[in-house]
């Protein structure tokens, strides 16, 4: 074995990635591209070819470099901690290059503690279960100048936004192969030319994070830097991106600064102290979800955090990120029972260094990269999430409307001979539409833990429960809103979502199922061809109620407008399994009415019932309107006129 003097001899400690200026930035919780500083860098220092090596770990006594190059030595290959005082620990290796894998062994100045860790900076991980690091660089040659120069028309909160949201290991898999995964570079070209044909504007991946543990679906995250080794290298899903905005589609991706799992290669307890998360386990765990919380008011922990989210903009051109968990993050009583939780300094239960961290997040975003958005998953009333920092918002583009998921669900799954007595789930959503730049969810977490595919909470016989669908997804096209979509949802899957098993594509042999997609496909058309349905998505400009009270048949009717104050849309549902035959609805003006979209249509798998091409206006009055249409509406069906 080498002696302590020897060894030493080995790491080159007068090389550094790090300014001063730098350590200054992430002390000071502001340096927010730390991957290109911190974690693993391939480099050549006169002559010799090697690898630089730094890690934040400030409460150890002794840390090293071990892996495959030296037999998984915990004490060859020592680094050293700068003497400013941040904590951070490098060193340059020679010898080492792209593809070695390897680990942090720390040895902590308390209680004796060793522990192996990986590296919360690298771009790599070993397939799991294997928990090691791998050396990689991110040399890839892009081909999506054409998106990356316009993407700002297509984010902006005035276009039109129709999320397809996925679970990558469980889309499609290659059954005659072992039921494997489909790589990132496979699943490229089939995901792109299906979400085209459909019509969707962007793709929600659920986390791809490196995670541990398949069956989080990577919401319990140790890479905060890499994508996971599951479906392939950094560059294979760089080209998945890249071949998505190829063929015009964005790229949203799922993000977790909530919390971070246990496992001991992760950030937990990572220099034998609470490093990344509170050391008080009434603010530093998770109770519901058995994971750590972020220390957000440490400095360097912020830094962290909003380095990640920027590297998946900068690196990896990504379009867009859906934020996990905020209500979590805002609340220190979130999910706790009273005594479980401590209280702000003011004696409240908002997580104040959780609200600035946020703050601080969507700056940062929008500062570099004005042309994405943030997107929050926030479950509760909390105002102005989705409003600028200066005039005292969180600072996200958009939230997630789960007010109006939940109440929709809830209706459309009773049987139509009850929807009257709970005609207020329909109409409610509208009072609060315009408070927040929302989102229609119909995501993954309404198809898991027993809840059951979309169209096995619909009433009724099989007919029904396909109309019914139909009638849900008319519903979140035609309300004010960006959509989402959870994968299957648009052909009908039958059960319930299950991450280890590929969708039910096999259900698309049926008429039925073949109608509900189609009728997915030409909802999309129809959104992104007419600005009335998406200009004034987040303005009451852009809405405009025709009937709400018509509970005793669970009906409404209202109008979408856009800019161009000439073009209307009207949108009536019939909500009951009966058809309504000379039902009158007042509209603004007089003419010939198209009907442009019928769920009910027999192309669909409806029963045909419409208006044909279209309806004359008569100058009978109703809803307090000079004009009205005489309208057939069809059973458990949506109806849009163009005027």
């Amino acid at each position: 074995m080498r002696t302590k003097e020897n060894r030493t001899n080995v790491v080159k400690n007068n090389v550094s990635l790090l300014t001063d200026h730098d350590i200054y930035l992430f002390k000071e919780g502001s340096h927010f591209k730390l991957y290109d500083k911190l974690g693993s860098h391939v480099m050549t220092i006169n002559g010799e070819e090697g690898v630089y090596f730094a890690v934040w770990a400030p409460g150890a006594e002794e840390v090293s470099v071990m892996g495959d190059f030296n037999g998984w030595n915990r004490e060859s290959h020592p680094l050293k901690v700068r003497e400013d005082e941040s904590g951070v620990w490098e060193g340059f290796i020679h010898g080492i290059k792209k593809g070695d894998i390897y680990k942090y062994h720390i040895f902590s100045r308390y209680n004796n503690y060793r522990v192996d860790k990986g590296d919360p900076y690298v771009f790599y991980w070993e397939l799991p279960p294997k928990t090691a690091s791998i050396v990689w660089g991110l040399d890839y040659e892009w081909n999506d100048n054409e998106w990356m120069v316009n993407r700002h028309k297509f984010n902006s909160l005035n276009a039109p936004i129709s999320v397809y949201e996925v679970h990558l290991g469980s889309w499609r898999r290659v059954p005659e192969e072992g039921d494997r995964f489909l790589t990132y570079r496979e699943i490229a070209h089939h995901l792109a030319n299906y979400v085209k044909e459909l019509g969707f504007t962007h793709v929600e991946l659920l986390p791809i994070t490196e995670h541990p543990f398949y069956g989080s679906w990577g919401y319990q995250t140790v890479g905060y830097f890499a994508p996971t080794s599951r479906y392939g290298t950094p560059q294979d899903f760089m080209y998945l991106v890249d071949y998505l905005h190829q063929n015009g589609i964005g790229v949203i991706l799922d993000w977790v600064p909530s919390h971070f799992p246990s496992d001991e290669h992760g950030l937990a307890f990572f220099d034998g102290t609470y490093l990344y998360e509170h050391a008080d386990p009434k603010k530093g765990f998770h109770p519901e979800w058995n994971s750590y919380i972020f220390n957000y008011s440490r400095n360097e922990v912020r830094s962290f955090l909003i380095s990640s989210a920027l590297f998946w903009l900068d690196k990896y051109h990504i379009d867009g990120i859906r934020v996990d968990a905020v209500a979590s993050m805002l609340y220190l009583d979130y999910a706790r029972k009273e005594g479980e939780w401590i209280p702000n300094k003011y004696g409240g239960n908002e997580d104040l260094d959780a609200i600035v961290f946020i703050k601080k997040l969507n700056e940062a975003v929008y500062s570099a990269y004005p042309d994405v958005q943030t997107i929050a998953e926030e479950s509760t009333a909390w105002p102005m999430v989705s409003r600028p920092t200066h005039v005292g918002g969180l600072g996200f583009g958009m939230k997630w409307n789960m007010g109006w998921m939940n109440d929709t669900l809830e209706y459309i799954s009773k049987e139509p001979i009850y929807r009257r007595y709970h005609h207020n789930q329909l109409t409610f959503s509208i009072w609060y539409a315009f408070s927040e730049n929302f989102v229609l969810p119909l995501s993954h977490d309404e198809v898991v833990h027993g809840k059951g595919a979309l169209i096995g909470k619909m009433p009724g016989d099989e007919w029904q429960r396909s109309a019914n669908l139909r009638l849900l997804f008319g519903y979140m096209y035609g309300h004010p809103g960006k959509k989402l979509l959870f994968m299957g949802g648009e052909f009908g899957q039958c059960k319930e979502w299950n991450h280890d098993e590929s969708l039910e594509w096999q259900v698309l042999q049926y008429p039925r199922h073949q109608g509900v997609q189609k009728w997915i496909k030409d909802l999309n058309y129809f959104y992104k061809t007419e600005p009335v349905m998406y200009e004034l998505d987040f303005s009451i400009d852009g809405f405009e109620w025709i009937d709400s009270h018509d509970w005793e048949q669970s009906i409404i009717s209202f109008i979408r407008k856009g800019k161009n104050t000439d073009e209307i849309i009207l949108v009536v549902f019939n909500f009951t399994s009966i058809p309504r035959y000379n039902y009158r609805v007042g509209i603004p003006h007089g003419g010939f009415w198209r009907e442009v979209l019928n769920s009910d249509a027999e192309i669909y798998g409806g029963s045909g019932c419409g208006n044909f091409r279209g309806v004359e206006t008569t100058t009978i009055p109703a809803q307090g309107r000079h004009n009205s249409l005489s309208l057939t509406l069809p059973p458990l069906g949506v109806l849009f006129f163009k005027g």
